[in-house]
């Protein structure tokens, strides 16, 4: 009995010891950065900004890995069950708190189940319509769209764009109906095939287009302007409550809970360089995304109270999906 308790005890520090080796080592292979929303839209466009430069850092490449559905709560979820080893991170959006208050799933918790690595920043998203409809202004919208049964975009199901959308036609008194889309790519191609009249854009994923004209914004969500479009107003300058449409989201980048505290601080060291290069902040603004990089901590305090808003605004509104 003694001999199997020495063998216990000395086998304790020298497993402790590997494991410390392997986390010195770390990473020792590929990293898969996992975007639970489809390629080609403003999520995926973010994370590629920073991936490259992460992997500059880490000396590994850092691979996008697209797991879209059920409005990111598939990707979620999987990093939520991966490894926390590191070789496992998330670049998301809102979406992350946002979809499991709406469709009332949860399988996991936005800040409890996770690691947090750093806020990448926020991005405007204006109100939009197609560029052949007869609207200038969020008046202009309200007398087109009272009487005519309305259907609107949205790029997942409990998405900014969803319940924002909804929050317009129960303000109003219209009568939209969400339609919703594995992502923003999918939703711009109905948008611009005819098929939809309106939806909330980022400006990352249809820029182009709405500099273009052939989708035109109306307002902005948030407090502020877009900087290429200073002449849209925001939906608070429209008139509409600050309490509802005054607030942004969140952008960044998450980890499985558990990280071992050297990987985590390799992955925030890395995070940190990729979000103070020059070349990224050119390129966010280029973008129409505001930089706004939060470290850890703060980073976790931003996603708690926007879940706290976010739950307050979904049980006001009675806003619910299926997906």
């Amino acid at each position: 009995m003694r001999r199997r308790a020495l063998i216990t005890a000395l086998a304790v520090p020298a497993l402790a010891r590997a494991q410390g080796n392997a986390q010195a080592g770390f990473p020792d292979r590929p990293i898969k950065m996992v975007v639970p929303l489809p390629p080609g839209g403003a999520t995926d466009i973010w994370a590629r900004l920073v991936a490259e430069p992460m992997a500059a850092m880490l000396g590994q490449p850092v691979v996008i890995e697209n797991r879209a559905g059920a409005g990111g709560m598939i990707g979620a979820e999987a990093v939520k069950n991966a490894p926390p080893d590191g070789h496992t991170i998330m670049f998301h959006i809102a979406n992350h708190a946002q979809t499991p208050v709406v469709l009332k799933r949860f399988p996991y918790h936005p800040v409890n189940d996770f690691s947090f690595i750093g806020k990448f920043g926020t991005t405007a998203l204006p109100w939009c319509v197609r560029g052949d409809l007869p609207v200038h202004s969020m008046r202009e919208f309200r007398d087109y769209a009272r009487g005519r049964a309305l259907n609107y975009g949205t790029y997942s199901p409990g998405s900014s764009g969803h319940a924002f959308g909804q929050v317009i036609s129960d303000h109003d008194k219209l009568d939209m109906t969400a339609v919703h889309y594995r992502g923003e790519a999918p939703m711009l191609a109905d948008v611009l095939g005819g098929r939809i009249p309106c939806a909330f854009h980022s400006m990352t994923g249809s820029g182009e287009h709405i500099r273009a004209g052939r989708v035109r914004p109306l307002a902005v969500l948030g407090l502020d302007r877009v900087p290429s479009l200073p002449q849209v107003p925001t939906m608070v300058d429209e008139g509409y409550p600050r309490e509802l449409f005054g607030r942004t989201g969140f952008i960044g980048v998450f980890a499985p809970k558990g990280l071992p505290a050297p990987v985590n601080a390799r992955l925030v060291e890395a995070f940190r360089y990729a979000m103070h290069l020059p070349a990224t902040l050119t390129r966010m603004r280029e973008l129409d995304t505001v930089p706004q990089y939060l470290g850890p901590d703060a980073f976790k305090r931003d996603v708690e109270e926007y879940l706290a808003f976010w739950t307050a605004l979904v049980e006001r509104t009675g806003i619910t999906a299926e997906g």
